[in-house]
């Protein structure tokens, strides 16, 4: 039988910094954290080269004394438990803090270089204490205002083995962004600031002020857009042990993103990522989005500690609830009572000048008999009335109909080859996006938007395969679009891929992108929105890229929708005869344009037969 023994200190300490310690974005959450339950009203983070190189965080909370830095560096020691938590009858699932892991400092420091610097309040001089991969450098006084200042330097530097698998410096950084703002978004009453070091410059990424109201500091964080389309959330509910109470901002459903990323899910002030409150919030919001989008919102879930385990996962990102259909139907309750109070808004409203450049033509009010509602055929129901079907009697009509939304012009005659077009030959608009075309066979209806889309989605994977940048259209004036720092850096790792398609792009600074050049096939596309799509696209299929298994141009295929979506025809443009039947005679010369580019049908064919028989003529 193998022996058993002890594994030495330095090992144990390896490997609980596994569990806790995996990329520079957990040994921040970690300080930062700490930097919080210390009472600070200022926290400050710098990062060098995303982390791999260098985090501090600076704060101004209690501070600490010689004796209470070297217990600090000792397993499973900890400031955050209460005494009566810690005896045998303690019930630790009642903690209030955020990290009370005593792995959290010792773990850093034996797979890194840590420097703690703290002074009390009120102390005549601070300590600091140097660990270097679990080897005491330094223990002396150091000169610092109250609080304390972390330093963690080259992150698993004596660990090749846990280096190379960390992902590049934009990703680290992109993740240690993350949860900086995570944390800040939880604590408005506490001022944070985050900078980066690159070519002996220090940047301001981040700054934000204390006391700022909660939806102020969201759209901060978020997007400033945020605040004008969004609805406050703020409802409560009674359990056995006291008060479940969810706040926060919902974003309206037309104001949605192509990732999950901007959702921000909080339990008694920690940020989680729990597959349950996701759940919930994808249920409140099931019949207002399309399933490839998703809400931009920040939810903050405040029950009693007996009603939750925050003990579940080893970095707290996961969560359990003693009732979790209770608590999953308060948030999908609560979503949509605060979604019903702004429903009637929209977070892209018409311009008024061109609203006021629209001339209505007077149409005589006829009542008609019920109808099949057209999203009702192109969503695949049953479109047929009750009222409508053979054989019963004939409705009675009371209620006042709104006038008709259809438009037809007088068309010329018709060639005897046009005949044999299987789309037909338009001969009007219905609410200005349906067109109506006459077959030899039947009647067509088709969604212009829908088959627009995948017109488009055609020419652009035509131009990527043949022509490149013959296709593209440059812009007299270069388009800057701000952006998120992240979104920049995913798109210009694409800019490459993306002029294959005609999209010429640079970075811009910081948080900028500059558009020369767009498809020829999109060249009214809104550039803003386009590219905040693509960052989206790229940003969710993407994450196989570190595998090898999806190539950037492969990836790019996966954008392409989303830039055939901005250039197409949209849904309430009037449309011309001429119009109308190049877009039908285009169709039936494109492959796959019986279906959008998200899988809807993009026109449908009553037969006569089946028109006769509505009219029981058969």
């Amino acid at each position: 039988m193998p022996e058993i023994r002890r594994l030495p200190s330095a090992l144990v300490n390896r490997i609980a910094a596994g569990e806790v310690v995996e990329r520079p974005a957990a040994a921040l959450k970690e300080l930062v954290e700490n930097a919080i339950d210390a009472g600070a009203r200022r926290i400050g983070v710098v990062l060098a080269e995303g982390g791999l190189a260098r985090i501090e965080v600076v704060d101004d909370g209690c501070g600490m004394g010689p004796e209470p830095i070297a217990l600090a560096l000792e397993r499973h020691a900890t400031s955050k438990l209460p005494d009566s938590l810690i005896g045998p009858d303690g019930a630790i699932e009642l903690v209030t803090t955020l990290g009370f892991r005593g792995e959290a400092l010792p773990s850093i420091a034996s797979v890194a270089r840590l420097t703690i610097e703290s002074r009390e309040q009120g102390a005549a001089e601070g300590w600091r204490r140097v660990v270097d991969h679990g080897a005491l450098l330094a223990d002396e006084p150091a000169a610092l205002p109250p609080g304390t200042r972390v330093r963690v330097e080259e992150l698993f530097a004596k660990v090749p083995a846990r280096r190379k698998f960390l992902r590049t410096a934009r990703s680290e950084y992109a993740a240690c962004l993350d949860v900086v703002r995570r944390l800040a978004m939880a604590r408005p009453d506490i001022a944070f600031t985050l900078e980066t070091l690159g070519d002996g410059a220090k940047r301001t990424v981040l700054s934000l002020q204390a006391g700022e109201e909660l939806a102020t500091r969201v759209a901060r964080i978020i997007a400033h857009e945020l605040k004008d389309n969004s609805v406050p959330i703020e409802i409560e509910r009674d359990t056995p042990h006291g008060v479940m109470r969810l706040t926060g901002v919902a974003g309206l459903p037309t104001w949605n993103r192509g990732v999950a990323d901007h959702q921000y899910l909080f339990v008694n002030g920690r940020p989680v990522k729990d597959r349950l409150l996701v759940g919930a919030v994808r249920g409140a919001y099931s019949d207002m989005l399309a399933r490839d989008r998703h809400a931009v919102l920040a939810l903050f879930l405040d029950l009693p500690p007996q009603d939750v385990d925050v003990n579940v996962h080893p970095a707290k990102t996961e969560v359990r609830f003693r009732d979790s259909a209770g608590v999953r139907g308060f948030i999908v309750s609560g979503l949509r009572q605060a979604l019903a109070t702004g429903d009637r808004r929209s977070a892209q409203g018409p311009d008024r000048g061109a609203m006021a450049r629209w001339v209505s033509e007077p149409v005589a009010p006829a009542p008609a008999p019920a109808s099949p509602t057209l999203e009702s055929i192109f969503s695949g129901r049953d479109w047929t009335a009750p009222q409508a079907r053979l054989g019963e009697a004939r409705p009675q009509w009371n209620a006042p109909l709104a006038q008709p939304h259809g438009r037809a012009e007088e068309a010329a005659p018709v060639p005897e080859e046009a005949r044999q077009y299987p789309l037909g030959i338009a001969r009007g608009q219905v609410a200005n996006t349906y067109i109506v075309a006459e077959a030899a066979d039947g009647l067509v209806l088709v969604d212009q938007h829908a088959a627009h889309e995948r017109l488009v989605l055609e020419r652009l994977r035509a131009a990527g395969a043949d022509e490149g940048m013959r296709r593209s259209q440059a812009l007299l004036v270069p388009d800057v679009v701000e952006l998120d720092e992240v979104d920049c850096d995913r798109l210009e790792d694409a800019v490459e891929g993306l002029a294959r398609y005609g999209l010429v792009i640079e970075r811009f600074g910081p948080s900028a992108m500059l558009v020369r050049a767009v498809p020829s096939a999109i060249a009214k596309a809104d550039t803003a929105k386009l590219l905040t799509d693509l960052a989206d696209d790229i940003a969710k299929h993407g994450k196989q890229e570190d595998s090898g298994a999806l190539l950037l141009a492969e990836r790019l295929e996966l954008v392409l929708a989303t830039m055939a979506c901005h250039g197409s025809v949209r849904a309430g443009r009037v449309l011309s005869v001429a119009e109308m039947n190049a877009l039908l005679r285009e169709m039936e010369a494109t492959p796959r344009s019986g279906q959008c580019n998200h899988g809807r049908p993009t026109w449908v064919k009553l037969s006569m037969e089946d028109v006769e028989k509505l009219f029981g003529r058969h």
